[in-house]
């Protein structure tokens, strides 16, 4: 049982009875209660990058929970997507209470017992969820620091607190919070607060065991497709062939006579239920259904021709000096065009959810990655009070921007509806392909000029259908322009799309800094410069700096060693406020055009550091992760229909491609914690395109470098 489950069953005694402690926090709650709001811009600076978010509450944001027996409960609206976002947070918690971080417990993702929160996504847990918090855990000691002093017949300043425990440093005299809050209820708004100094950390900086670890490694961890409710029915749901395709006709008499199914329809939904999943499968096949299925337009041969002929009108992102001035300073000058195919979410789990209706009151176990639009999503769907849904969100199997969407949580709750039975829905692989929000296709247009220093003089950056993110540049280049024409966030202007886009790891910034970094290269090359030396040379910010020579340094760097086949590359970037130097040795079998990574190094500017063995696990996880759009990850598609059905198809890294990697964390306390998760990934595509080309000499412009394109490209060379 989660820490969430135990803290909602255990029984307590109220007025001669015994409830759950979710009951007796329904009617009051006793001990300490903080309550917090965060306006738009402390919380979330980018919400016209948010089409359709909800405006925040004018209630509290967040809360925190002291309890009479001494233990913290932090409740977040966050999930836990295996980020490690369940260890780290109560890390801030218990950093501004000083208490035992083993005395924090945390409940995440359900809407009746959370804070709203927008979701879990971009890197933002710590980076913008976490002043919040750290806070709401300073105001709570402040509060209890007040209340001791009144206890204890002292200032304030003579007060001390350790592991809970407020002491007066004259006497020795002592509380514990757990007294304090005894019996009592204490609401208070949060007012200004001072924050604790980097120099008195106790709590953040270590790297405790996560506490997801032990139930995930033994198999007990609970995901939203592993809830069993009494009477549940599994069911599997009749879908269109392509995107678009519309039903003529249809035939369930087949499916009707296997025993126990039951046939459920209510507009395009068509589904077969059955208490086994596997007999509501047999049956749904015995259905005849026939659709007109709209024409093949494009591929995924011809989508980026398409694209740049119907991408809507781009639009200014930057701008400064003149191009026509940067092109007379030039000795040299590039102008390449970087192309990058649909990629797909494919996380282990696959979209599921369970639910139930009892008395009025729908219930929705969902693996997603924003309960609280979801919430609102099935409110709507069912036409019911929003104070009539709770979604809970149990481990998610991975999201990468995937699970924001939450189709299935909406077809569980109108089956659930309709049938009067709790329902699971759990889509099957194919399903998951077919319904995914692919990264966008994309085209990036470059032209630039470098002078006899090997000094850049201008830059023109065109981006098509990715969006602007990281898009502006951060070299010293006099004369640029960067405009930007589609973005990724469901931006699907008069079907220029076939199917939906949305949100994948670190969305524009993987296709951006792809361009960038590969164009960066090529005139260095034109330069006669060392890549990295090429750089430094064009570099005054200087976290860049230092991120880019620590890596060299970590790395080696020595191109001038060539071996046959073997090549190094490097890549820079900057996401969600974090630094990031990627460097990379990579061995090409000219015969097969097969890549095998050898090495990675990656270095990374996060300022302050939270939970340093929680990083480096993110790190590797996104340097691993991106091997996968860099070499392989490619939605191939007909028109509207979805060629690929499983991973036989679309290939994802497997244990066979790991790297030796190497993270580095620099020590940047005074900079406030930025984004983790995602930054590492966004130069994966550059360093390896860089690598290849100085084992080979060959020149990849495309994402993913497949075999099939590095053999191609080794052709042209």
């Amino acid at each position: 049982m989660s820490a969430q489950d135990k803290w909602e069953n255990e029984a307590i005694e109220v007025a001669g009875g015994k409830v759950s402690r979710r009951e007796f926090f329904g009617l009051t709650g006793s001990g300490l209660f903080v309550f917090f709001w965060a306006g738009p811009g402390e919380f979330f600076q980018e919400p016209a990058r948010l089409p359709g978010r909800p405006s925040y509450p004018e209630d509290f944001n967040a809360y925190l929970r002291i309890g009479a027996e001494g233990r913290v409960t932090c409740f977040v609206g966050k999930v836990e997507l295996g980020q490690g976002a369940m260890t780290s947070l109560p890390m801030l918690l218990a950093e501004e209470l000083d208490v035992a971080l083993d005395s924090v417990d945390i409940v995440m993702g359900d809407t009746d017992l959370c804070p709203w929160d927008m979701g879990t996504f971009g890197s933002l847990s710590i980076r913008q969820f976490g002043p919040v918090l750290r806070k709401a855990g300073a105001e709570a000691r402040g509060v209890l620091l007040q209340m001791a002093a009144e206890r204890l017949n002292v200032p304030v300043d003579r007060l001390k607190v350790n592991a809970g425990v407020v002491t007066d440093s004259s006497t020795g005299k002592h509380v514990p919070y757990a007294e304090l809050v005894q019996g009592k209820r204490i609401e208070r708004h949060i007012g200004k607060v001072e924050l604790k100094p980097v120099s008195s950390f106790v709590v953040h900086g270590k790297s405790p065991v996560r506490r997801d670890a032990l139930e995930k490694v033994t198999g007990k961890a609970r995901y939203a497709g592993d809830v069993r409710l009494p009477g549940m029915l599994n069911a599997r749901i009749l879908r269109p062939p392509a995107h678009g395709a519309v039903l003529k006709q249809v035939d369930t008499s087949a499916a009707e006579k296997v025993e126990g199914v039951r046939i459920v329809r209510e507009g395009d939904l068509i589904a077969v239920l059955h208490e086994h999943r596997d007999v509501a499968e047999r049956a749904k096949t015995l259905i005849k259904a026939e659709y007109d299925n709209p024409k093949v337009a494009v591929d995924d041969r011809t989508i980026f021709d398409h694209l740049l002929k119907n991408a809507p009108q781009p639009q200014v992102v930057d701008e400064r000096g003149s191009l026509t001035e940067g092109e007379k300073l030039s000795a040299a000058i590039v102008e390449e065009t970087y192309l990058n195919s649909y990629v797909a979410h494919a996380p282990m789990e696959t979209h599921s959810a369970t639910a139930t209706i009892e008395n009025e009151k729908v219930t929705v176990w969902a693996g997603t990655q924003t309960p609280f639009p979801v919430k609102q999503q099935l409110a709507e769907a069912l036409q019911v009070a929003p104070e009539k849904v709770r979604v809970i969100v149990p481990y998610v199997g991975g999201g990468f921007g995937g699970k924001s969407a939450s189709r299935q949580a909406i077809e569980a709750a109108r089956l659930a509806k309709l049938t009067g039975k709790p329902v699971q829905v759990v889509w099957d692989r194919s399903e998951e392909f077919f319904f995914d929000t692919f990264r966008p296709a994309a085209v990036v247009k470059i032209r630039s000029g470098v002078d006899a220093l090997g000094k850049l003089t201008f830059w023109d950056f065109k981006v098509f259908c990715a969006g602007d993110r990281e898009a502006k540049q951060f070299y010293d280049i006099p004369h640029q322009r960067t405009v930007s024409a589609g973005g990724w966030f469901g931006e699907n202007p008069a079907g220029l799309h076939p199917f939906a886009i949305g949100p994948w790891r670190a969305p524009s910034v993987n296709t951006n800094t792809f361009a960038r970094e590969s164009h960066i290269d090529i005139l260095a090359g034109k330069a006669g410069m060392d890549p990295v030396e090429f750089r430094l040379k064009n570099l005054s910010d200087k976290r860049m700096r230092t991120v880019l020579q620590t890596a060299a340094h970590q790395f080696g760097w020595k191109p001038a060693q060539k071996q046959k086949r073997l090549g190094v590359g490097v890549s820079c970037a900057i996401y969600s406020g974090t630094y990031v130097a990627t460097m990379a040795e990579v061995a090409v079998d000219e015969r097969t055009g097969t890549v095998q990574v050898k090495r990675v190094v990656c270095v990374q500017d996060q300022g302050v550091t939270v939970n340093p063995d929680g990083s480096r696990q993110q790190m590797e996880g996104s340097i691993m992760m991106g091997l996968g759009y860099a070499l392989a990850e490619e939605v191939r598609f007909r028109g509207r229909e979805i060629l690929d059905h499983n991973f036989d198809s679309y290939e994802i890294p497997r244990f066979s491609w790991l790297p030796r990697i190497e993270t580095v964390l620099v020590d940047n306390p005074e900079v406030p914690a930025s984004g983790c998760g995602e930054p590492p990934i966004v130069n994966m595509g550059a360093v390896l395109a860089n690598a290849i080309y100085d084992a080979v000499g060959a020149r990849l412009l495309q994402l993913p470098m497949t075999p099939a394109r590095v053999k191609a490209a080794l052709q042209r060379s």
